[in-house]
């Protein structure tokens, strides 16, 4: 069963609680209110890209990590904290890491830029799980796939947890948020590794299959939908 996401804060909702955008926040109070419905991201062809590829994005770890990811889209509350939680991309085996996979544009991107986007979202998670670290597998549309771990910093959380407990009582109450007007601590990432797919001929071959195979997904919902769509197959290599 499926929790309500209006009873709770999760990992994406982290990142726009620490975020500067303030439009945002509003929006993200009234909807824990129940005041509007959650935004609807199927026109946004970036955050479809990554719901798309989010399946491969883990074959791809799996392959080169040699590690399995289980627990994909398990949802899991906070042992003493009920209106927290996350909805997981998965645990990786052995090393017992938080697994998030993300998709970034390449004229965007750099490992400093990708792990501040997302760290409140996995120091969220890591806080939630009672885990320690967390690994972002991140695909670019350049064809690099890049692997960085982040372990748990407890100064990070101290301000995140307190940001988000201010938030939620605001939820509780009415009273409008504000940001936190405050800069987090500078996060500290543990390891990179970066591959450039572009001369793999497994990598081609594995997308081709995925995008021939994978079910669509919708972002609304949370639900894979039994019927298969059919994704444009990747070019062959000359």
């Amino acid at each position: 069963m499926l929790l309500d996401r209006r009873t709770f804060i999760g990992g994406s909702n982290a990142g726009i609680i620490m975020g500067g955008d303030e439009v945002a926040l509003i929006r993200l109070w009234r909807e824990k209110r129940g005041e509007v419905e959650p935004e609807d991201l199927s026109g946004n062809l970036v955050v479809q890209l990554g719901a798309a590829t989010e399946e491969l994005n883990r074959s791809w770890y799996e392959r080169n990590s040699g590690r399995r990811v289980r627990d994909v889209q398990r949802q899991i509350k906070h042992s003493a904290i009920p209106w927290m939680a996350a909805t997981l991309d998965g645990i990786v085996d052995g090393t017992e890491a938080v697994f998030e996979a993300k998709f970034m544009l390449p004229w965007s991107f750099s490992e400093e830029a990708a792990a501040e986007k997302y760290m409140a979202q996995v120091q969220h998670n890591m806080w939630v799980t009672h885990l320690r670290t967390s690994v972002l597998s991140i695909i670019t549309g350049g064809g690099k796939w890049v692997e960085i771990t982040i372990p748990m910093d407890p100064l990070y959380l101290t301000v995140l947890v307190s940001a988000e407990k201010k938030f939620w009582r605001c939820v509780q109450s009415g009273e409008t948020p504000h940001l936190i007007n405050a800069e987090p601590p500078r996060p500290r990432i543990e390891a990179i590794r970066i591959v450039d797919m572009s001369s793999s001929n497994s990598w081609a071959e594995l997308a081709a299959l995925f995008a021939a195979l994978a079910p669509p997904f919708s972002t609304t919902s949370g639900q894979r939908p039994s019927s298969r769509r059919s994704f444009p197959r990747t070019p062959k290599r000359r």
